[in-house]
């Protein structure tokens, strides 16, 4: 009674004729009015398969940036406009070399569609270093996904030919207000250093959401959270690279997976170390578990300091709480 099913699996890409031509093979001879039911129910089931039931989300931490270092040797340097929209160490930049190394070699980077980063230089700088094309040469006319020495970085132009569209979006930035390594630069600067990203999604110039006396609370993230992962969810892409902050990811994360495996949860529960790769499926329904990821990258190589400066808000308030 199950031969449809075997007929189904053999099928490469299954189609409502395909489906129509095993209901004919396994009625063959028999009723018309339960063929036709039959058949009816297989082309209703191949409409199902053609829903989005998930999303496969490639997620990154920044590699170290300046603020990251200041901030482990004193927490209060987070304070400090001197580490405003900071960018990238020369040793972030060899953890961004070898995260890349890692997702060429996985094939994690052939299947993505699209690279959603925030707006933050430190995240565009992994973001187009880590899934970006090659060094860019001349004769090249697609502009640059990076222009040569961004953030005084001596790194050379990066190509956005032979990789997915590139889209900054806000509602995946770090914690809002009182640290200025979290405040952006105006987008019109961001364009001279990243031609190739679309910054077309975010309303104002200048950085509005950015507060000097007003810091963002922890449920606030989440909320915004949610409302980033429910725009995700509506995007028609499938395979999609997110690359955001230890702070954002961790409070956004967290309150997913309440229906998952308590090992699965502790690693959605877990802060992302500086360029750590972490492969996430949102489905839209609850799993009793999965299989071990094959992809993850553990970050930290070679290994830095990397306190984010939402746990250098908690050791200063003395409650213990990591950008």
């Amino acid at each position: 009674m199950f031969q449809w099913l075997h007929l189904l699996a053999d099928s490469d890409q299954p189609t409502p004729n395909s489906f129509l031509t095993i209901a004919l093979q396994f009625f063959h001879h028999r009723n018309v009015l339960l063929l036709a039911f039959f058949a009816s129910l297989l082309a209703q089931i191949w409409m199902l398969l053609q829903v989005k039931v998930f999303i496969h989300c490639t997620v990154v931490r920044h590699a170290q940036g300046f603020h990251n270092v200041e901030g482990d040797k004193n927490p209060d340097a987070y304070l400090s406009y001197d580490l405003f929209d900071a960018n990238l160490t020369p040793l972030g930049w060899s953890q961004v070399d070898n995260l890349r190394k890692h997702v060429k070699t996985s094939d994690v980077s052939k299947g993505i569609e699209l690279v959603i980063v925030s707006p933050l230089l430190r995240t565009m700088q992994t973001a187009v270093g880590v899934f970006g094309g090659e060094a860019y040469t001349d004769g090249i006319t697609a502009p640059p996904l990076m222009n040569d020495n961004v953030g005084d970085s001596g790194r050379p132009a990066i190509s956005s030919l032979n990789c997915p569209p590139f889209i900054a979006v806000e509602q995946c930035r770090e914690h809002l207000g009182v640290h200025p390594c979290d405040k952006r630069r105006s987008i019109t600067e961001y364009r001279n250093m990243f031609p190739a990203i679309d910054f077309s999604l975010i309303e104002s110039d200048e950085d509005i959401l950015w507060k000097p006396d007003i810091r963002e609370t922890n449920e606030e993230v989440v909320a915004r959270g949610l409302k980033f992962f429910e725009w995700l969810w509506k995007r028609k892409e499938k395979e999609i690279a997110v690359v955001s902050h230890s702070g954002f990811l961790f409070h956004a994360l967290s309150s997913f997976g309440n229906d998952c495996h308590p090992t699965i949860k502790s690693e959605i529960c877990t802060h992302y170390a500086n360029c750590e790769l972490r492969s996430v499926v949102i489905i839209d329904r609850g799993m009793i578990g999965s299989d071990n990821p094959t992809t993850n990258y553990p970050g930290k190589i070679p290994a830095g300091l990397d306190l984010p400066s939402d746990i250098a808000d908690e050791k200063l308030s003395g409650n213990g709480e990591a950008n």
